[in-house]
């Protein structure tokens, strides 16, 4: 039985909003049994894989970790929406989010672009990785400020995980440098071709003529968070 069946088969329950002595009477079993397999003590057959399924209205391939969708469906690219053409909110308090997401969406416009014209598999999983595990460190942070909101959505525990994701953000990110340093390690394929990878403000208003300002404003922006002051580091 796979591991993350304990851990599932608890969140949905929790998000159902009934105990365990409830769910147990609904599932036909005792509540000590379900609660030996909510803690992954024991492992339970086939039937009650299923009669678990039909209760909580998702896939037997969601229940065991197989897939993180409920019907058990594989994302493909039609599945994905295009973010350009989702409405935005206009909810008020939310122009500095909005903003903010157009910046960053439009600069990826551009990260990812680039990285298209590299035709490097191994740089833009990397890269991919690096930015996945970013935004997936600041869901987290998000999803911790209410109490409520289940651990169990996570494999990995909330006081390990953002030490455990920085740590692959690091590897995510040495492994790009790697290739991009045409260093690659790991049997990882160096860029072909270098001259795709030419850019200068006149080349990124040029070449994408909706999105540079974003990235410019992007750039200004993380770097007057860093605080990095030039001038005082030139008089030292």
């Amino acid at each position: 039985m796979s591991t993350d069946f304990p851990r599932i088969l608890t969140l949905l329950r929790k998000e159902k909003g009934i105990s365990q002595k409830s769910a147990a009477a609904q599932l036909l079993i005792s509540q000590a049994l379900l609660s030996h397999y909510e803690k992954g003590i024991r492992e339970c057959g086939l039937d009650f894989l299923i009669r678990c399924a039909d209760f909580y209205g998702v896939s037997c391939d969601y229940l065991l970790g197989r897939s993180p969708d409920r019907k058990g469906h594989t994302l493909s690219l039609d599945d994905i929406p295009d973010p350009e053409q989702v409405k935005e909110s206009r909810a008020i308090g939310s122009v500095l989010s909005v903003l903010n997401k157009k910046l960053v969406a439009n600069s990826l416009n551009i990260l990812f672009d680039l990285l298209g014209k590299t035709k490097n598999k191994a740089l833009t999983v990397e890269v991919s990785a690096f930015l996945m595990l970013s935004c997936y460190r600041m869901f987290r942070v998000l999803y911790s400020a209410n109490p409520k909101n289940q651990e169990q959505m996570f494999q990995i525990p909330s006081h390990i995980a953002d030490t455990y994701a920085s740590a692959a953000m690091q590897i995510a990110q040495a492994n790009a440098s790697s290739i991009a340093k045409n260093q690659p390690i790991l049997g990882m394929e160096p860029i072909s071709d270098i001259s795709q990878l030419a850019v200068s403000i006149e080349i990124l208003t040029h070449n994408y003529p909706l999105f540079s300002t974003s990235l410019l404003n992007l750039i200004q922006n993380s770097e007057l968070r860093i605080g990095y002051d030039a001038k005082e580091k030139a008089k030292k």
